[in-house]
């Protein structure tokens, strides 16, 4: 991951997952179904929503209010959202609960965001969505290969593991741009990881 990302990622997979947790992600998923609550339902509203979001309150608090008071608060509900995704994808084993889970994710706000800046990315964000996306249907094929591998009781290959962490930093960023956090453009760069299960320490989180 490049040193001058205003986005960091730091994931603790284990090194056995457990069976039950698996089936609680698949009975997770199935209760939510239920409900008309998909993983593509929840990924368009947070889409068509983060930027108006946004321009409303840059609107009412102005681009230094924005970043100082309301972009934190934004930003611990998104990086619930994102380690909500690390569990979902096998890349942890604990439902996330709060801020010693395994997934830390911060961000260094940078930028001056207006109205219109933060109105535009629901056009400018689309091509990073789009490639994301055809990545996550790679995503989701080896998420059938780990889950098979949990249920026989073996370990998970480490280039699952970085591929899927390749993933959920992808998201962190586009994210983070989506919501006029950074200025930074999720750049067209999938980062494995393949050797390290641990990217850099963190210490900044979402603060300007």
């Amino acid at each position: 991951m490049a040193d001058d990302s205003p986005v960091h990622l730091e994931v603790r997979s284990p090194l056995q997952f457990d069976r039950a947790q698996l089936l609680l992600r698949v009975a997770l998923a199935v209760g939510l179904a239920w409900f008309g609550i998909t993983a593509g339902w929840l990924s368009c509203l947070v889409f068509g929503t983060l930027p108006i979001i946004a321009a409303v309150a840059i609107s009412s608090l102005g681009a230094l209010g924005f970043q100082r008071d309301f972009a934190p608060r934004l930003w611990r509900v998104l990086r619930w959202l994102l380690q909500l995704s690390a569990y979902m994808t096998l890349l942890i084993d604990r439902f996330p609960t709060g801020e010693n889970d395994a997934v830390h994710i911060d961000v260094r706000c940078t930028g001056t965001p207006t109205i219109g800046s933060a109105l535009a990315r629901l056009i400018t964000t689309i091509p990073s969505a789009l490639a994301l996306a055809i990545l996550g249907c790679v995503a989701s094929f080896l998420w059938l290969i780990a889950a098979g591998l949990v249920l026989l009781g073996g370990p998970m290959p480490p280039w699952i593991l970085a591929f899927q962490r390749g993933m959920l930093r992808w998201q962190a960023r586009l994210v983070a741009y989506h919501a006029s956090l950074v200025d930074e453009y999720p750049p067209f760069h999938f980062e494995t990881d393949v050797d390290d299960n641990h990217s850099a320490p963190l210490a900044v989180s979402g603060t300007p």
